[in-house]
């Protein structure tokens, strides 16, 4: 099932009067009169509404009273309260999708789907990089952003280097913890990675046609199960969950700041303000500075991290400074 704000009108019309009179009992004749909607028809949306983990509590003869909001990520839930200009403008939101990354980059071809955000609960086919498969059960957020931006095709390469960032600096706001960034897209915190980076761009003559940027955050999955899907997959180094840190956080609240983070590095990367968002991935990498080996297309690379350039490439000091713009590191203890 999908669910968007066009899609879904006369629910989102009873919930809104539902929360709006949230301590006191609703008919289903006063909704009906007030909604001019029939009885039956409120019914169907209150059942609907408590599927999607409201919790509403009914009286006979009194009627309903909201009790208690979802968790889900639903369109209407993650809008509210928005700060975005762009990002968000539309949601999209999959009880259960393939993948959030392929559906988006279709989504992409139209110019209209600037700024949408396709989200699902579970994905039975994520990809990560180099098309391997993201484990994506259900308690983690997992969901694409389709862009047209202005900036120089240049730039392209330098998303998942300011996307992480962006990540990263929710998660310090909401959690109040300082994860750290793994080149070229991994957001860690003690050394387990706590989220990804997927980013697919389309370019034409020297223009950026779409990026889609792909973002898988173990919010609150169950660490030991992930971890046994993974343990004998290459370069695994372990899985943290968010929730774990502060029980409190909605996942609604963290998407809402991590969108706007998003989308103020957007604005820096469109002034070309290059030098800053690389010197703020630096300060929080746990990559520079390291002794790392990488796996590249070429080949393999050891060496010492000792900066990234400007597009993003990690720089290796070995018999000489090596650029590297794609590949699988690993942090060597010597």
């Amino acid at each position: 099932m999908v669910y968007s704000i066009a899609d879904n009108p006369g629910l989102i019309k009873v919930l809104s009067f539902l929360k709006s009179h949230n301590s006191e009992y609703l008919s289903g004749q006063d909704l009906s009169d007030v909604l001019k909607i029939s009885r039956v028809a409120v019914w169907k949306h209150i059942k609907k509404i408590k599927e999607l983990g409201y919790e509403v509590e009914s009286k006979q003869k009194e009627g309903y009273r909201l009790v208690s909001n979802t968790d889900l990520l639903l369109p209407w839930e993650v809008s509210q309260g928005l700060e975005t200009k762009l990002i968000g403008n539309e949601i999209f939101y999959h009880e259960t999708l393939g993948s959030t990354q392929d559906h988006a980059i279709k989504m992409a071809t139209d110019q209209k789907n600037n700024g949408v955000v396709v989200i699902a609960q579970k994905q039975t086919g994520g990809r990560g990089r180099a098309g391997r498969h993201w484990i994506s059960p259900k308690g983690g957020i997992w969901l694409s952003i389709i862009l047209h931006p202005e900036f120089d095709i240049s730039v392209a390469t330098l998303f998942p280097i300011a996307s992480s960032l962006a990540l990263s600096k929710a998660i310090e706001k909401c959690f109040n913890i300082t994860p750290e960034l793994k080149w070229p897209n991994d957001v860690t915190i003690k050394g387990k990675k706590i989220a990804g980076i997927l980013v697919d761009a389309s370019l034409e003559s020297n223009k950026i046609e779409s990026i889609v940027l792909g973002v898988g955050i173990n919010f609150d999955v169950k660490i030991k199960e992930v971890e046994k899907s993974l343990k004998n997959t290459p370069n695994f180094y372990g899985v943290e969950s968010l929730k774990k840190f502060k029980k409190d956080v909605k996942q609604i609240q963290f998407v809402q700041v991590f969108l706007l983070e998003l989308e103020k590095i957007f604005e820096v990367l469109d002034s070309n303000q290059i030098k800053k968002i690389i010197k703020e991935w630096t300060a929080r990498s746990s990559t520079i500075g390291k002794n790392v080996k990488l796996v590249t297309k070429e080949g393999k690379i050891s060496g010492k991290a000792i900066k990234i350039d400007d597009d993003g490439a990690l720089v290796i000091s070995d018999k000489k400074n090596t650029r590297v713009l794609a590949g699988d590191i690993i942090h060597l203890t010597k």
